[in-house]
């Protein structure tokens, strides 16, 4: 092997990763070789940055830096510190690497094709009908064992992926000495450079059919409302990170379409600056809710009632730093999907997950999972390659049909996220937000400073939150968060509807509630809370808001009721209350005389098309009282 191959395959040579990334700016048509030792860290903030290349393996359970739950499975926060690093031309690696097959033995799902459907069918009754969020990720793991197991197979499965999938943003294969990871993933984590931060939210899977992909299948699944808003779902989440890491928020590149072999999805791109240092960023941004659900806090909870074990490296991500010539920060992360994980015995695992809404099919949630792990399975020789599609080699997205279905999706996003937003120069006040357990607050916090607020976002839990509320001369937002409002046994309820009451008996600085803010607000005006006959998650709506046609995005399980003579009783108290005439659910509220306004919808989503003008018509009513 001229290409310096041969060395790797010996025992006593070094750990390596082999890396072709599909980054903007590098040759695709080459792969990367780095060699070098492999030891542990603790936190992602140990992980060196240098001018050599670090790779970082980083395991689903290194979300608890966050502090969110997760099954401590002991998978090591792994660094490959390279020593060596060279590129070849792709077609000489392919020349080069071994091209033998490899077979894996006495192959299956832990978890059955019937036993998953049944449990789709739990999630969507027990966790979406009740509030606890607007998708979740459950995974199901194919395991196996590949018999003799060594590096040269560890190569001739990375050629094989080379060979037959195609669209991957990163393929790779990863040798540590005691385990491989070797896959292709199509979706980034997070990519940094010159200060700009990149992610890369997907969702919606086109499974091709039998006889190929075609545009009018294509067509078909573009158009199901379901795909649609499971997209839309994940955007509104990645966005949330994008403006907790982002210095100016966020913006939104796409739609889409990622072509590979065995399915297609639909995907938009977020871009934003940031002068976060990298590894902060990747703390900050795991994990995709592509791969955890939303909102990723309580999305942790629900993967640990339903998933059998830990998930080891299966959606956490590989990460590689650097610097760049210039000596700034350099990041690039891969989530780690479509990956097989392999013990140094041979015993292998191929993690994959569906992505749960309130429409989901579970049959076809089922047919998704074996459609995922279809171009890792393919190499391993568990299934046939697929084959060749009936358009000889055209991309989809070339039709212009396609590209009118994509681009009929952005013309449904809020125009606030399509653009860079430049914050004013003047501020007008001060505004606290207070954090229901739901990061949609950091969207909230963005979209009010472009309003000319200054903006201080501060947990429910938060031991100094009810002192600084009682001080705070400024606006109050009560913002979003699962569960139910009216769940007395729910520790995080009471202490949010407490403070809903001390702010309405004591605050005359303004008070607006979003969503779960919204229906505390409600309750303690007096008007009942009820369970809706359908979750509405991710569900763009157009409504009556006081006399007005908008369009806006509902995430929200519960909601306020309100009949005729309940309206007609608060607005001689001055509460003017919004709703369906047919079904009196509570859409917002206002009072002038107080100062109060509330909307069940969410104005900072990207499906709420005038979200913006919104929340500052709303604030200057309630400011304009308090003054």
């Amino acid at each position: 092997m001229t290409t310096g191959f041969s060395r790797l395959l010996h025992d006593s040579a070094p750990p390596f990763a082999l890396l072709r990334r599909r980054t903007p700016g590098r040759d695709h048509d080459t792969v990367e070789v780095l060699v070098g030792p492999v030891h542990e860290v603790e936190r992602l903030a140990d992980l060196p940055v240098g001018p050599l290349p670090t790779l970082a393996l980083v395991p689903f359970r290194q979300i608890r830096e966050r502090g969110f739950d997760v099954r401590d499975d002991g998978t090591p926060l792994s660094v490959l510190a390279a020593e060596e690093a060279w590129e070849v031309p792709l077609a000489e690696a392919l020349a080069a690497l071994p091209a033998h097959e490899v077979r894996v033995a006495g192959g299956g799902f832990d978890v059955g094709d019937e036993e998953y459907a049944a449990t789709v069918e739990r999630v969507i009754r027990d966790e979406i009908g009740r509030g606890e969020g607007a998708n979740f990720v459950i995974r199901r793991t194919y395991g196996g064992r590949i018999d003799g197991f060594g590096r040269a197979d560890a190569l001739a499965l990375f050629r094989r992926l080379l060979e037959g999938e195609r669209g991957a943003y990163w393929t790779y294969v990863v040798h540590t000495g005691d385990r491989t990871l070797v896959g292709a993933s199509p979706e980034v984590h997070v990519r940094m450079s010159g200060g700009t931060v990149v992610m890369n939210p997907i969702s919606g899977t086109y499974r091709y059919p039998a006889g190929g992909p075609t545009a009018d299948s294509l067509l078909a699944f573009l158009g199901d409302r379901k795909e649609t808003e499971e997209l839309s779902m994940v955007v509104d989440e990645e966005l949330k990170m994008m403006c907790t890491v982002g210095d100016m928020g966020g913006v939104v590149v796409g739609p889409r379409l990622k072509e590979m072999s065995h399915l297609a999805h639909t995907e938009y791109e977020l871009r934003g600056r940031s002068s976060l240092d990298a590894r902060e960023v990747l703390r900050e941004t795991m994990f995709a809710a592509t791969v955890t659900g939303s909102p990723v806090q309580n999305a942790c909870r629900v993967i640990e009632r339903y998933e059998r074990g830990g998930r080891g490296y299966y959606a956490g991500a590989l990460a590689l730093l650097g610097t760049d010539a210039a000596g700034g920060q350099t990041l690039d992360s891969p989530i780690l999907i479509r990956t097989a994980d392999i013990a140094s015995d041979g015993a292998l695992r191929v993690a994959v997950g569906a992505t749960l809404v309130r429409h989901s099919d579970p049959a076809g949630e089922v047919a998704e999972t074996h459609a995922k792990a279809a171009g890792v399975l393919a190499a391993l020789g568990v299934r046939e390659a697929a084959p060749r599609p009936a358009f000889d080699g055209a991309r989809l997205a070339d039709d212009p049909r396609v590209r009118d279905a994509l681009a009929a999706r952005r013309r449904d996003l809020a125009p606030f996220w399509l653009r860079m937003q430049d914050r004013p120069a003047e501020v007008t006040g001060h505004a606290l937000v207070v954090d229901g357990e739901d990061t949609f607050t950091a969207m909230l916090a963005h979209l009010l400073r472009v309003t000319g607020l200054d903006v201080t976002v501060r947990r429910y839990d938060d031991p100094g939150l009810r002192a600084a509320a009682a001080a705070w001369e400024g606006p109050v937002v009560l913002g979003p968060g699962p569960g139910n409002p009216a769940d007395a046994d729910d520790p995080r309820m009471r202490m949010l509807r407490a403070l809903t009451a001390e702010l309405l008996a004591t605050h005359r600085g303004g008070i607006l509630g979003v969503c779960l803010g919204h229906e505390l607000l409600a309750a303690e005006l007096g008007l009942p809370l009820v369970r809706k006959a359908e979750p509405a998650q991710g569900a763009q709506t157009r409504v009556d808001l006081f006399g007005a046609e908008e369009v806006v995005g509902f995430y929200n399980t519960y909601t306020a009721h309100c009949g005729d003579d309940l309206a007609a009783r608060l607005a001689g108290q001055g509460v003017e209350v919004s709703r369906d005439p047919a079904t009196g659910e509570v859409h917002a509220l206002r009072s002038a005389a107080s100062g109060v306004a509330g909307v069940q919808f969410h104005p900072e989503s990207v499906l709420t098309l005038r979200g913006v003008e919104l929340v500052r018509d709303l604030l200057s009513g309630v400011r304009a009282t308090a003054v």
